[in-house]
């Protein structure tokens, strides 16, 4: 394994917005509201993790060629999950690439589902596409030099997936973890319980960095899983105890009276004189 000290990571690039993650893997850093993009050069094939958001694609399209690349040389597009600022610029690969996804995100992407991509709303110039292949977990994708392997993580959202190369043991989490263990939310299609069950699946990962869909790089994986299966059972014992305090007791008062200091009793009282 091939660890790259900080200082020689960004050296010979004329952008401080390119990242040397490990020899042919690069990050293109986001720009906001966009994702980190993840380039993989491979002998077989060039990989993108995600894409970002379609307003962010000239930056793309700068970061390729300062690495001697266009967009017609990348074979595939791996895209983490399915919302806009992962996606956004997938459609300008659709001709000229195999564009991946998880199926539980594929179909979303594919039916347009607004309520779950919010692409419209906040990636208006997006065009719509369609995933070529729906992934499964374990599936895995070999390039020659490295090997990618599809992991379901959901919980952020249903469809989401890490993608780990176990040569290098290199964890690109997209939304699922950051660096520090921090979690992301759960989206409409996710849920707490997937997402405990996932941060505990790839907390028995060897992971020898973090590659998130945001944020900063982490060399510390092992300290950042430990906390990250922490804050996702107390997110989920937090949920339990927030559903006990609003679900009624049996033979407890309707809040509405409750509120107002009365009961049935005091109507029929009322009515009585």
């Amino acid at each position: 394994m091939s660890l790259l000290k900080q200082e020689d990571r960004t050296r010979a690039f004329s952008s401080s917005m390119i990242v040397e993650v490990r020899p042919d893997i690069y990050q293109f850093l986001g720009e906001k509201p966009g994702s980190h993009v993840y380039l993989i050069r491979g002998w077989d094939k060039n990989v993108l993790i995600d894409t970002g958001t379609s307003s962010n694609f000239p930056y793309l399209v700068e970061c390729l060629k300062q690495l001697g690349l266009k967009t017609k040389d990348i074979d595939l597009v791996v895209l983490t999950h399915e919302h806009f600022d992962h996606i956004g610029a997938a459609s300008f690969f659709f001709k000229i690439a195999v564009i991946a996804a998880h199926r539980l995100a594929a179909n979303k992407i594919e039916l347009q589902d607004e309520f779950v991509t919010l692409t419209k709303y906040r990636d208006a110039a997006s065009k719509p596409f369609y995933a070529h292949v729906w992934l499964e977990d374990d599936t895995l994708i070999a390039l020659g030099n490295y090997e990618l392997r599809v992991l379901h993580a959901p919980g952020h959202t249903s469809g989401c997936i890490c993608v780990y190369e176990p040569t290098e043991r290199l964890l690109f989490s997209g939304d699922t973890v950051f660096a520090g263990g921090t979690l992301s939310d759960i989206a409409t299609s996710g849920n707490i319980s997937d997402y405990v069950n996932s941060v505990e699946r790839l907390s028995s990962l060897r992971i020898a960095e973090l590659c998130p869909g945001h944020g900063r790089v982490s060399d510390t994986p092992e300290q950042d899983m430990k906390q990250a299966v922490v804050y996702a059972r107390t997110l989920m014992e937090d949920s339990k105890v927030l559903f006990e305090a609003i679900t009624p007791k049996k033979n407890s008062m309707p809040s509405s009276r409750a509120l107002s200091g009365r009961d049935e009793s005091d109507g029929e009282k009322e009515a009585g004189k």
